[in-house]
């Protein structure tokens, strides 16, 4: 086990989140755009209109600037809040996928030449090698997406891994091939809505009023069909998953999803209809719609997953509950409960191993950040703050905090208490304190 990340006032994962929403803007426009910039491409040599051609220099420079710095960046980012918010579950990930991995780093590199390439030999290779090297960066990123999905549904749905152990077995999953459609048909419209902010800044009405009413129509295909795709990934969800949805996951990430869904339906009907009214101010709002509908739908995902980082493997705050024989690892619950969290867990103080009356309130508090600082903050006016959940609950006794940790273990969205007798009334005892 590792050192543990406390954010102040946040919780590591929402550090994470935060990140990893951003980049699911400039991955997914990496994956999208080259399709469009191929079709307005192929149209300008069939048709003869190299003005065409003035919309494909920005949108592509937009590309590399924005889906391959910013997102390169946020990249490096999504690895290093990973490695230190959830280091256990990101090495459980690298040693099932690094061949994945490594295949998705080598079609990324052939991704960040690409899209160098096609954008400095732009109207300098003729026409036939440059659609080419269109064609190659877009294959590429899409198969980046292949393979990440693999990954990224592995976590929520494991499938016949936890008993096999084999890398295909939880690469393709039950909810594989329908979070993988989501991705696909979403990514239209994420780059539909970045290819008509671009056209905003085109002088040419006549090419912009192509672009906007292209990519109008390209962001409605890509959103229905989402919606389409989103009804089929909700029918591949495990039964634990379901009944999160319906119970847990908060009525405003519902909303959030749906209101941008139709926000951006109707955003891309009126571009359609009055492609030229179209300016650089409303297409950077619509652009921030499409975030909101990103982060509601990844917090959702992210919800329903609990209480694992990896389902039926390894709980979210990194204590894995069940056995994989064929990866010769065991389920540390007997062994914790035997000796105690804060004896086996490597980076305690010392003077917390033992338990005595002198020490109790600060073996509990480290024993919450052990086991509960993945989803809750231990500060009064942070998000998921753990004294305001005490308050509300109204916990005054020791005795009745014991028996709430002994009914986690029937509770669908936290883990179950690990650790001895002692350092569960340590933990009452720290959770009933908020109240005094």
């Amino acid at each position: 086990m590792y050192p543990i990340w406390e954010v102040p006032n946040l919780s590591a994962g929402i550090i994470l989140g935060i990140i990893a929403t951003f980049h699911i803007l400039p991955s997914h426009l990496s994956v999208s755009a080259m399709w469009f910039n191929l079709y307005v491409e192929t149209k300008a040599y069939r048709e003869n209109r190299p003005e065409y051609l003035e919309f494909i220099k920005k949108y592509t420079l937009l590309l590399l600037v924005f889906a391959y710095v910013l997102g390169s960046l946020s990249g490096v980012g999504i690895w290093y809040s990973a490695t230190v918010a959830n280091p256990r579950g990101l090495s459980g990930l690298i040693h099932n996928y690094v061949w994945g991995w490594a295949a998705e780093w080598v079609f990324f590199i052939v991704e960040v030449i690409g899209i160098f390439v096609y954008y400095y030999t732009l109207n300098k290779v003729d026409i036939k090698t440059h659609l080419k090297i269109g064609w190659i960066f877009a294959i590429a990123s899409w198969i980046t997406m292949i393979i990440i999905t693999g990954i990224l549904s592995f976590m929520l749905s494991p499938g016949k891994w936890p008993q096999t152990g084999n890398f295909f077995d939880g690469f393709f999953n039950q909810t594989y091939w329908s979070q993988l459609s989501v991705r696909t048909t979403v990514m239209f419209g994420i780059g539909a809505g970045y290819a008509i902010a671009v056209s905003a800044r085109l002088k040419n009405d006549d090419v912009r009023k192509l672009i906007v009413k292209t990519a109008s129509r390209w962001g409605i295909a890509g959103l229905f069909l989402g919606a389409l795709a989103v009804q089929w990934y909700l029918k591949t969800l495990p039964e634990n998953a379901h009944g999160l949805l319906g119970s847990v996951v908060p009525k405003g990430l519902k909303t959030g999803m749906v209101v941008s869904f139709g926000a951006m339906i109707l955003y891309f009907v009126y571009a359609h209809i009055k492609p030229l009214a179209i300016r650089i101010v409303p297409a950077i709002l619509a652009i921030a719609v499409l975030f909101v509908g990103i982060w509601s739908a990844e917090r959702v995902r992210e919800i329903i997953r609990k209480p694992y980082v990896i389902s039926h493997y390894m709980y979210s705050n990194q204590i894995i509950g069940s056995d994989v024989r064929s990866k010769g690892v065991k389920a540390e619950a007997d062994l914790i409960n035997e000796r105690g969290i804060l004896k086996i867990a490597p980076f305690v103080p010392s003077g917390l191993r033992d338990i005595n009356e002198g020490n109790k309130l600060q073996a509990g508090k480290m024993i919450a950040i052990i086991e509960c600082s993945s989803c809750h903050v231990l500060d009064e006016n942070g998000l998921r703050s753990l004294p305001k959940m005490m308050k509300r609950l109204g916990f005054k006794d020791a005795e009745v905090v014991e028996g709430f940790l002994d009914a986690l273990a029937g509770f669908p969205y936290m883990p179950p208490f690990h650790g001895t007798a002692a350092e569960k009334k340590a933990l009452a005892a720290y959770l009933v304190s908020f109240n005094k």
